[in-house]
């Protein structure tokens, strides 16, 4: 789906602030509030927007830790594998990638022994032949996904 102006407009107020009113968005925006309805709608129907949400303090709300786990997974096992390690809750990200490693993982930790359960129990799942695990010493930057700049 292409962006316009308007979309990308929208989008950018809603990442500044996900609770702005649609009526504060036309006035930023310039444009009439029912085009913010409608845009909104067509933004969501598309998948372009997949929910509202608040970013936590991962510290604040209990998670010591973030680490980083590089997975080997057997092959034909790969679907299977990560569908288990995605349901544990300290699991935030899970990825595919190419290189060295079958998969990408990350994940959050209240302290060392919740980070040995984890290696032991997730990391250590029937299927996984070889796995790395990182622990971040301080976060530079974390975002989510953003609008790509125009014109790229």
């Amino acid at each position: 789906m292409a962006l316009d102006k308007v979309d990308r407009a929208i989008i950018e107020e809603l990442e500044r602030d996900s609770r702005t009113s649609q009526r504060k968005l036309a006035s930023k925006i310039g444009v009439a509030q029912g085009t913010i309805t409608n845009r909104m709608q067509r933004l969501e129907k598309n998948g372009v927007i997949k929910g509202y949400g608040v970013k936590l303090d991962a510290e604040s709300v209990g998670w010591g830790m973030t680490i980083m786990a590089g997975l080997r997974i057997e092959k034909g096992r790969m679907i299977e594998v990560q569908e288990k390690i995605s349901s544990d809750p300290r699991v935030f990200t899970v990825y595919d990638t190419t290189g060295d490693w079958d998969s990408m993982v990350l994940a959050r930790v209240k302290d060392r022994s919740d980070l040995d359960d984890l290696t032991k129990s997730v990391f250590t799942l029937e299927g996984v032949v070889r796995s790395f695990t990182n622990v971040v010493l301080n976060t530079v930057k974390e975002d989510g996904v953003r609008l790509p700049p125009q014109g790229r």
